[in-house]
């Protein structure tokens, strides 16, 4: 029984494994191998935020969680400002795509 209830704890903490990172860059990025580009980064950093909302929906007193929270918002916000003063039509297509308020 612990030995069940251990290995699902581990598949519920590898939300993010290397599969889904790839998945991701590989749908917004350039290439599966385009981790640097803005449009990448904010789509990784926007997957990470909605897991962590979810968890903090059904425990509202994990602070560090909310905290990590915040820094993850506050550094797509950032990438999302270089995009907009870089390239306007690539900030709108990503803000378009993940459906995200401006």
């Amino acid at each position: 029984m612990q030995r069940k209830n251990h290995i699902l704890l581990s598949i519920k903490r590898m939300y993010l494994d290397a599969a889904k990172k790839k998945e991701i860059f590989e749908k917004y990025g350039k290439s599966n191998t385009d981790t640097g580009s803005a449009e990448a980064q904010i789509a990784l950093f926007s997957y990470r935020i909605s897991h962590l909302t979810e968890h903090l929906k059904s425990n509202k007193k994990d602070y560090s969680t909310e905290r990590a929270l915040t820094r993850l918002v506050g550094k797509r916000r950032s990438l999302l400002n270089y995009l907009k003063d870089r390239d306007i039509m690539r900030y709108r297509t990503i803000v378009e795509t993940l459906q995200l308020r401006k």
